[in-house]
């Protein structure tokens, strides 16, 4: 998600405390998404952080031939591929900054949204750092924007992606639960591990919603990283990352190939 805020805040937590924050589907495309364009929106998770192999063109967006937007256009062929996808990006980055590849001949949209507005790098540093007690308020903070304030930003975002591309199947795309719970694992307690899951349940639930309610598919990867979450013996997504701390909880080049793209190539 947001890796440069997220880097910068753990910098400064680093200066002040001296504490350190560390660490392929088979399913065929329907043929409308298959030979019309392809536009991917989105977040890190759509962009590819944490994936490695980023395509230097996209600077700080960090988008990567690992990740599964590039794997399905790899794959399919559309007639055309837009990827747009951007580390750090908000909803408003997306309206702002990704949607000028939509048209009339678009057929295919996917996209993650909703993480970083939600505050994403804020939770997960607080929770890896600070009490538990601390941990579950920032949390609370989170749902409650995700309650009352970001289903009018996704409504948003869905809307206008509508108009631009009336035409497109678009797929929204939820994010995983972070831990296997019930695990002897270092780093959080289980009490934060179980609160960041609900977490993730709750923002997944409100994206569906949202995304149902404009007659778009929700791709829920829930259940492919289903024993590949952190904690696991076969982690598809970073814990803390003391060498980039941009990488951490983002999915793997695994977790892009295993989990996000069969999801949306069963979806598409």
């Amino acid at each position: 998600m947001r890796r440069s805020r997220l880097t910068g805040f753990v910098t400064s937590l680093l200066l002040a405390a001296g504490l350190g924050l560390t660490g392929a589907g088979s399913a065929q495309a329907s043929s409308t998404a298959a030979t019309g364009g392809y536009v991917a929106l989105g977040d890190s998770y759509s962009s590819g952080v944490g994936s490695g192999s980023y395509i230097s063109s996209s600077g700080s967006c960090n988008r990567s031939t690992k990740a599964y937007p590039y794997l399905w256009n790899a794959n399919h062929g559309p007639s055309s591929f837009a990827f747009n996808a951007c580390s750090g990006a908000k909803t408003g980055d997306v309206l702002a900054n990704q949607l000028g590849s939509l048209n009339s001949s678009t057929s295919l949209v996917s996209l993650t949204i909703g993480g970083n507005d939600a505050g994403f790098a804020d939770v997960m540093t607080t929770c890896v750092i600070q009490s538990d007690s601390t941990c579950l308020s920032k949390i609370n903070t989170a749902r409650a924007y995700v309650a009352n304030t970001l289903p009018g930003k996704l409504d948003t975002v869905y809307d206008t992606i509508s108009a631009k591309a009336p035409s497109a199947r678009v797929v929204v795309i939820g994010y995983p639960r972070f831990y296997l719970l019930g695990q002897s694992c270092l780093g959080l307690s289980e009490t934060k591990r179980s609160a960041i899951n609900d977490a993730a349940d709750y923002l997944n639930a409100t994206i569906k919603t949202r995304a149902t309610a404009h007659n778009f598919v929700f791709g829920d990867v829930r259940t492919p990283f289903s024993g590949h979450e952190i904690c696991s013996g076969n982690s598809w997504l970073h814990s803390v990352n003391w060498l980039n701390i941009g990488e951490s909880y983002h999915p793997t080049a695994g977790g892009q190939s295993g989990g996000y793209l069969p999801v949306l190539t069963n979806a598409a």
